[in-house]
Parts: C-alpha cells; structure tokens; sequence
C-alpha cells in the first residue's frame, strides 16, 4: 500500500507533468500505434515548429505559474516529464516557450515510464494520460492523477481552483472500505461512533498541506488560491471530515455534502480548474464539466486492471 509523505514546510510547490496532459498530442499519437515508432519520430521532426494546441491540464499549469507573478518569487514550478525522447520532444519545448510558460526543467524517458524521476524533483503532484506511471507515482506516496478528456473549459480569471473528493483522495480509504464491504447503514453508523478520530491520511493529503501553506503566501481573504471538497458523504457522516480537517490543521474553503447527488453540475457552479476523485463515475460525471484527473487509488480501483502505458506520454 502506499504510503504518504510526511507533511513538513515547503519552500516551493512542484507539478510535475506529462506531454500529453499539457498538450493535446492526440494526432501524433494515433500515428504512433498505428504505424509505430519510426513514423511517430518523423511525424514530430516535421512538425516540430509548429505549437501543439493545449492539452486538459494546460489552463491550470497556466493559473499555476502566474502565481510566481503575483508573488514576485519562484514558489512554483512545473516539471515536465515524458516518455518522448530528447529529440521528439523538441516540439514540446517549442510550444512551451509558444506559449511563454516558465517551464525550464525536464526528464524525457525514450520510451520508458518516467515516474522515477517524480521523487528526485521532490514533486507534490503528478499529472498524466497514462495511468499506469500514474499508479507507480501513488506507489511512490506522491499525489497524482490521470488527467481523463474533458468538456473545453475557458481560464475564467487568475484564481485557481482546486476540487477534491474525500475518501481514498484526501482521507484513507479506511471508511470506503465498510460502505462497500457492509453497506450505506453500517457506514453511517461507523462514522457516528468515531466522529471524534481523525481518518489517516489518503495519497493527497501533503499536496493540499503544501498548497494550503502557497495559500498562506497571501495576505487574508486576498488568496487566488480556492478550495473545495466535493464529497458524496452526508450528515452525520460529514462530522469526522470537519473534525479531521481540524485535527490535521487544515482549512478547506469550501465543502460540499452532497449524499450521493452527481458532482458535475456542483463542480461548474464552483468553478473549478480540475477536480480529483477515484471513483470513475464521480469522473464520468465531472468531467463533462470540469478538467477531472483520476485518482486510481483505494477499495474502488482494486479489481480494476491495471491500464496498457501509453509509450509517448
């Protein structure tokens, strides 16, 4: 089981993100699986000065570094990772500085999973399309996520928000486990009676730690920095959740108990830039609204198998 990394003071929030969740390299990658590899490098010599169109997680990365702006200081960075080789991903590289996104640092892996550099980059989160280097990145205790095709959204000003579901993203899956095992009664039931202990931690839990202490890089109530967690959980279920946000010494700015009611129209009212959830019908429903970024992790994805990796991410 994974384990999660200890909350400690953070000098600067590290994204750490594949190419194709950045850019939308659909076009190229067809030509990939279906003429190979050779046809694939050529494809992207040729185009190499041509800028890719944004990808799903492209207007967060965005919102993300603009907040070194604000703050006159570097106390975010984003780190590309992908499975192109140095050579391939030079249209990468020039779409970046297209773009005039502060991207300086990179590992291009030549086909082989690049999750073993997430550590070494001392990363908080790890964005991708390919879920299996996904799996690895939770594996490692790294918050990460498969950025899943969603409804285009416009950056609707510099505020960035976050949304996050509950059990098996920011808490263990702990509580999950006796809902699906024993049902919706003996769940209620178990979380009444500990209302007053403090679920363990689930994979992004030192994530929101770091981005609550960016947040706090702000003076009051001036933060473009929101959060919301968006949880199927009801009362009295939502008891512990307050009690062990409080215990853990962390603000959320918004929560929503919604008892079982789909996400996706609640996700658009918040507005928010990309919501986290590990159960894939939360996603489903998400998604037609919001950039959504899967969280293989917990009880709800252990008989899933495990996805084929993607070889140019």
């Amino acid at each position: 089981m994974a384990q999660t990394r200890v909350q400690q003071a953070v000098d600067k929030l590290v994204i750490a993100i594949s190419s194709r969740a950045l850019f939308d390299l659909n076009d190229s990658h067809v030509i990939y699986e279906e003429k190979g590899l050779g046809a694939y490098q050529q494809y992207q010599i040729e185009h190499e000065n041509e800028p890719l169109q944004p990808g799903g997680a492209f207007n967060l990365v965005k919102k993300l570094l603009h907040l070194n702006t604000l703050l006159d200081t570097q106390r975010v960075e984003v780190i590309l990772l992908s499975r192109n080789s140095a050579d391939t991903g030079l249209r990468v590289f020039n779409s970046i500085e297209h773009y005039g996104l502060p991207i300086i640092r990179a590992a291009f892996s030549g086909g082989m999973s690049p999750y073993r550099y997430i550590s070494p980059f001392n990363c908080h989160l790890f964005l991708s399309m390919d879920g299996a280097d996904v799996r690895q990145a939770l594996e490692q205790g790294v918050a990460a996520a498969t950025i899943l095709p969603s409804a285009p959204q416009a950056a609707s000003d510099t505020q960035v928000k976050f949304a996050f579901d509950g059990d098996a993203v920011l808490f263990s899956d702990e509580a999950e486990r006796i809902y699906k095992s024993q049902g919706l009664e003996a769940f209620a039931k178990s979380e009444k009676k500990s209302a007053n202990q403090p679920l363990s931690g689930g994979p992004f839990k030192p994530f929101l730690a770091a981005l609550q202490q960016l947040q706090m890089q702000f003076p009051p109530g001036l933060s473009p920095i929101r959060t919301c967690l968006v949880t199927a959980r009801s009362a009295p279920a939502h008891e512990r959740v307050v009690k062990t946000l409080r215990a853990w010494n962390i603000r959320i700015d918004e929560s929503l108990f919604l008892g079982g009611m789909a996400k996706g129209v609640f996700l658009k009212a918040f507005d928010a830039d990309v919501f986290f959830d590990d159960q894939e019908a939360h996603c489903d429903s998400a998604r037609e609204h919001v950039a959504t970024g899967h969280v293989p992790h917990g009880v709800a994805n252990e008989k899933i198998s495990q996805p084929t990796a993607d070889k140019k991410d």
